[in-house]
């Protein structure tokens, strides 16, 4: 080989594997900053963290471009984030508990939640890609050639650097040295609370479809081997992905309660958003299984079953119950007073019964419309009562008169939503196959609320996008229910 060459080449080994050594130095340096709280560990353990972090952007490139034909690259590349992984992801846990316990002079239940959801978060990582190397062995002895390059990389692209942004918030040491270094690094470390929950709800999310993904790619062979033919076992088997989406849209629900209780209704919404995808996620993916078709040889499956029972539960947990336990906890907990005249428990019970009495009737109608629903659904009727009341949080925050308007507004709000989501004339469209149907539309959807949800503007622009979707059968009845209920882009072939 040619020495021009070579270099470049011992270069991209380096960089593939230089990542576990320099990860090592960083748990060292951890280590050193739990027992000594020196900052000078801790500046170089969160260097030592970029530099790793770096080499991960860019180690493929290099092999790609230098050592293209490695018999062992795919795999060392694999290997190497399997150490990465396994050493950084405990030692950020651990050290979200150090921060709560030794340098937050009186922790509060918001940080103690935040060093939970980080440890759970650490071991969904890890029992991710255990699973990932699970399925794809498995894959391999069946015969199934696994891909190379996987949608799933994503995830691998993003753990980097969320590792190295939790390493420097979780081993912040305050009075550092004064370097450029530490400075910048300090200001990871400071980074609000909110912020991190919002990047570590994402990089949960993006896990969660990694492992949809290796479902996707590898379930088939790994059923085949486990079912033996057995069409019913093979059923209940696929059950358990869209009951599993459903119990998390309840679990959704009730983070956001917790989030209430703490004053933090913007994270409230944002988790009420998550139980409303989970909710949409969960039917699409039972009728992308076909569980909702019976087998061959079995009668017709009966409107209530468990499956149904399941869903109705859990949207009544996260959307008649939920909305209004938030309601009332805003105006009677942080409403300063202003709000004793208002019957606020019997608001919110009209709200959550007549919430509930909208699930029974949509399970038990009989003359459903496809890609309609009648009445308001209570996913959008719950996300319609909470806007006002970010609204009303952040009039709060910066003490203005106007958190009594809003307060009052809710309550008018919650009466018009209970009573909008019964009257079964109304014909709403179903928005999540609607933006299944238009994915540009569901993306412009994500963007502006990225763009948004750090603003003061957040909770107006998720009012008047609600009151957009209140007034929206006046557009949206003419529309053909065979093409609402599509779940994928028509076929321009159909289309014509």
């Amino acid at each position: 080989m040619p020495g021009p060459t070579q270099i470049p080449a011992k270069l991209a080994a380096i960089l593939v594997y230089g990542r576990p050594v320099l990860v090592f130095g960083g748990m060292l340096c951890a280590l050193a900053v739990m027992w000594s709280r020196n900052p000078a560990f801790y500046t170089l353990g969160a260097s030592l963290l970029f530099i790793s972090m770096s080499f991960d952007v860019v180690d493929g490139w290099f092999s790609a471009r230098y050592r293209p034909n490695a018999p062992l690259a795919h795999l060392a590349d694999r290997l190497m984030d399997k150490l990465v992984y396994s050493i950084i992801f405990p030692v950020i846990a651990a050290g979200m508990m150090w921060r709560l316990v030794v340098l937050a002079a009186d922790p509060t239940r918001g940080r103690l939640l935040h060093a939970i959801f980080v440890l759970l978060l650490c071991v969904t990582v890890l029992i991710r890609d255990n699973f990932a190397a699970f399925m794809r062995g498995f894959a391999i002895r069946q015969g199934v050639e696994p891909e190379k390059s996987e949608y799933n990389r994503m995830r691998t692209i993003v753990a980097a650097p969320v590792s190295a942004l939790l390493y420097a918030h979780a081993f912040y040491v305050p009075e550092g040295p004064p370097s450029q270094i530490y400075f910048w690094i300090s200001w990871l470390g400071n980074i609000p609370l909110r912020v991190l929950l919002f990047v570590e709800i994402l990089f949960l999310v993006i896990n969660l479809g990694s492992i949809a993904g290796y479902c996707r790619k590898y379930g088939t062979a790994c059923l085949d081997e486990l079912c033996f033919g057995d069409q019913v076992l093979r059923r209940k088997i696929l059950s358990i992905f869209p009951n599993a989406l459903t119990v998390m849209n309840a679990m959704m629900g009730l983070i956001a309660v917790f989030f209430a209780y703490q004053g933090r209704f913007r994270e409230s919404y944002l988790m009420m958003i998550g139980a409303a995808t989970f909710d949409k996620l969960d039917g699409a993916l039972a009728r992308r299984l076909g569980l909702t078709e019976p087998l061959p040889d079995e009668p017709p499956q009966r409107k209530i079953n468990i499956g149904s029972l399941m869903d109705d539960l859990a949207d009544a947990i996260s959307f008649c119950i939920v909305p209004a336990w938030i309601f009332y906890i805003a105006l009677s907990e942080y409403g300063s007073g202003r709000f004793e005249g208002l019957p606020l428990g019997w608001i919110a019970i009209l709200y959550a019964g007549l919430g509930m009495l909208r699930l029974v009737y949509f399970t038990l109608d009989k003359t459903p419309i496809p890609g309609f629903f009648k009445g308001m659904p209570t996913p959008a009727a719950a996300m319609l009562v909470l806007a006002p009341l970010v609204i009303f949080d952040h009039a709060l925050e910066i003490s203005s008169a106007s958190f009594v308007f809003w307060g009052y507004f809710t309550a008018a709000v919650m009466v018009f939503a209970a009573l909008i989501m019964n009257a079964y004339p109304i014909r709403y469209l179903h928005l999540g196959r609607s933006m299944s149907r238009n994915p540009w539309f569901g993306r412009g959807n994500l963007i502006l609320l990225i763009l948004v949800v750090f603003t003061p503007f957040f909770g107006h622009v998720c009012l008047a996008y609600m009151i957009l979707y209140v007034f929206s059968p006046l557009v949206t009845w003419r529309i053909n229910p065979e093409v609402a209920a599509r779940e994928t882009r028509p076929d321009p072939v159909e289309e014509s």
